[in-house]
């Protein structure tokens, strides 16, 4: 069994090298099973120190030119070889609980992909809430968290990866056609909630009430717009860190 690590990175400097710690620590879950690990960084066209810091940590470093969450996933899950992809963004810390959670599901057989609830490494009232919201949708609905994906990768090959029209809720959409093939195979898409994956919860600090309040605003009146554009998703691409 291999495991392919996926890290979609731009401009990450600050917080890139701690992340990739957390994996490799986390890792040891799966080394333990005698299972093999690979961990590959797609730096998503970054003018920083992005690309020398995870070649540093011994990551195998592609690089994507064009600024999309869902090319950088794709483009990393391209140079990866293991059975099965885990994403995990590079604001985010899962620990080897995380993984040996993974690594059960995987043993059973049955599952296909999945992800796991969050938690944000900094308390802000709205943030808190909107996590927990999120948290009880994702393991209703099986949606995964973009901060955190695993799945086979034949899986993954087969639905034709991230959809590239779409620049914010691409980690949904992957989610409702990886629960097609799933109900088609008669295998389990899974929210694991033992242990939570801790991402950052910087966004809180760098975008303020309006900038979101317009977002949410174009999201509510206008999703499919909103979401296929780049202008409109500016909280992950305007580049503030």
């Amino acid at each position: 069994m291999k495991i392919s690590i996926v890290v979609p990175a731009f401009n990450e400097e600050k917080l890139l090298a701690a992340t990739l710690r957390s994996i490799q620590n986390a890792a040891k879950s799966f080394t333990t099973l005698a299972w093999e690990t690979e961990l590959v960084v797609c730096d998503n066209n970054s003018t920083d120190q992005t690309a020398n810091i995870a070649s540093a940590a011994g990551a195998q470093v592609v690089f994507e030119p064009i600024n999309q969450i869902a090319r950088a996933r794709n483009t990393g899950a391209s140079a990866a070889t293991g059975d099965w992809l885990i994403f995990v963004d590079a604001d985010s810390h899962p620990t080897a609980e995380l993984f040996a959670d993974v690594a059960e599901q995987i043993k059973t057989g049955r599952c296909m992909a999945g992800g796991c609830i969050i938690r944000m490494d900094e308390r802000h009232f709205f943030a808190d809430r909107l996590t927990s919201v999120w948290n009880w949708i994702s393991r209703i609905r099986k949606w995964s968290a973009g901060s955190f994906i695993f799945c086979r990768t034949d899986a993954f090959r087969e639905i034709g990866g991230f959809n590239l029209e779409l620049f914010a809720s691409e980690e949904i959409d992957l989610s409702s056609r990886l629960k097609k093939l799933a109900k088609k195979r008669g295998e389990q898409i899974v929210i694991l909630h033992r242990h939570p994956m801790l991402t950052s919860g910087r966004k809180m600090r760098l975008y303020s009430r309006t900038e979101y309040f317009h977002f949410f605003r174009k999201a509510l009146f206008s999703p499919r717009t909103t979401v296929k554009s780049r202008e409109a998703c500016i909280p992950w691409y305007d580049g503030r860190r």
